[in-house]
């Protein structure tokens, strides 16, 4: 009996053993021992924070541009060809055959310089036979005058009838005209001998031949000898909306002359300057515009007649403006907005704006000189986006022409490591550098250089 209850009081007390052992081997195999189930669970809650850790996501590369303030020029785009401010087209006034050509194709001449002969010998055989006639009637003149002197001699003493002294007096009459008609022909003789050496009218190019040496050429001719341009000065003819027109008008009627630029076909190299002239009394229904006339000096030849340039006029000058980077400036449903650089993080700034250009945008509301703009990797912000400024080179994904290397644009880099307060002074731009966007004739594209 002592055996049965020894043997079943020791099953319990192995199960119990076994149990103990299955354990602590779990405990091992987790990481730790049963007692240290605390220290375990503060292990896996450490993994998961470096989990977390690791998932952040990194700052955004950008590029950043500053608000500065200064005057804002606005300029008014329009689509402009180029005409000679004079056009001759030179003609032979007389019929004869052409002897000689003293001029080169695309001289420039001088007002009253020779350039076509012309045969003169018919007209000075001409001239000598009216020469004649007019001695032979002024001798016929000069006898008739004797003859009608001794009439009134004789008239008194009843040797000469009235009948007669009358008759005379007609007669001298008649030779005094016939004498003003062969001078009047001796001058017109001498009138086309002028013309049988014709001189430039006026001061230009000449352009080229339209008869050889050799041909005969008459004043009838429609096609002329040669055509002369003054091109020094030129003009543009260009057209504005009437929408814009206001503007100009309001700088002419207080005195000022708008100055008028223009541009290659690209609108990346300036031609020449100048000044408005005039402008047209209609506006174009058809087409809603009006032309303008600008002058230039043209002293390098830049313009060419019927040259097509893109032409812009400075309308007017906003005084003292704020002027936000135009890249930066973006517009959704509620508006036009920015993003601003501000202590690493992109910060999302409502703004109202007026005049727009290339380079700058007027801002009315919400931006202060001084503060910096994200300008290239817009696409990757939203409001409190942690970002890091590039100091050059084309950002990772970007495109367009502000994503350029720095020194090839016209936007200007904060350099790494500084932020709105870092950066006072810069946002300048250079004129005339890197242009390249095209706008809409008659468009408003004040404030930069045409692209």
């Amino acid at each position: 009996m002592k055996l049965r209850r020894l043997f079943f009081c020791a099953i319990p007390a192995a199960v119990l053993g076994l149990g103990l052992v299955l354990g602590v081997s779990s405990a091992r195999a987790m990481g730790g021992k049963p007692e240290g189930g605390k220290n375990a669970t503060a292990g896996t809650a450490g993994g998961s924070a470096n989990g977390a850790g690791r998932m952040a996501v990194p700052p955004t590369p950008v590029r950043a541009q500053a608000v500065v303030r200064g005057d804002f020029p606005v300029y008014f785009y329009g689509l402009g060809t180029v005409t000679a401010t004079n056009t001759v087209t030179v003609r032979s006034r007389v019929d004869g055959q052409l002897m000689r050509l003293a001029f080169r194709e695309g001289q420039d001449v001088k007002a009253g310089d020779l350039l076509v002969e012309i045969d003169p010998r018919p007209y000075q055989a001409q001239l000598a036979q009216y020469e004649g006639q007019l001695l032979r009637d002024q001798a016929l003149l000069r006898t008739a005058k004797q003859d009608l002197a001794r009439y009134k001699v004789l008239l008194p003493q009843d040797s000469a009838s009235p009948q007669q002294v009358d008759a005379q007096e007609s007669l001298v009459r008649q030779y005094e005209g016939a004498v003003k008609v062969d001078q009047a022909q001796i001058e017109a003789v001498r009138l086309n001998l002028t013309y049988c050496h014709i001189t430039a009218p006026i001061s230009g190019r000449l352009g080229l031949k339209q008869v050889d040496e050799g041909n005969m050429v008459r004043a009838s001719d429609s096609t002329g000898l040669v055509v002369i341009t003054q091109v020094r000065p030129i003009t543009v003819l260009f057209t504005v909306t009437e929408a814009q027109l206001p503007r100009v008008l309001t700088a002419v009627k207080a005195g000022k002359v708008p100055a008028v630029e223009a541009w290659d076909r690209t609108r990346t190299r300036l031609l020449a300057t100048g000044e408005l002239v005039t402008i047209d009394n209609l506006i174009d229904t058809g087409t809603g515009t009006i032309k303008l006339k600008a002058q230039f000096a043209n002293e390098d030849d830049s313009l060419f007649p019927n040259q097509f340039v893109n032409a812009r006029i400075l309308a007017d000058t906003v005084k003292d403006a704020v002027l936000a980077p135009t890249p930066a400036v973006q517009r959704g449903n509620q508006g036009s907005y920015v993003y601003a650089v501000k202590d690493g993080a992109a910060r999302l700034r409502p703004v109202r704006t007026s005049e727009a250009g290339d380079e700058y945008t007027v801002v009315l509301e919400g931006l202060q000189p001084g503060e910096m703009l994200v300008i290239d990797g817009l696409d990757r912000l939203r409001d409190g986006a942690p970002v890091v400024v590039t100091p050059a080179g084309r950002l990772p994904g970007a495109s367009g022409p502000w994503a350029t290397p720095a020194g090839t644009g016209n936007s200007t880099l904060l350099p790494a490591g500084k932020g709105a307060s870092g950066a006072a002074g810069a946002g300048t731009s250079s004129p005339g550098a890197g242009n390249a966007t095209s706008r809409p004739a008659g468009a408003s594209t004040p404030g930069a250089a045409p692209r």
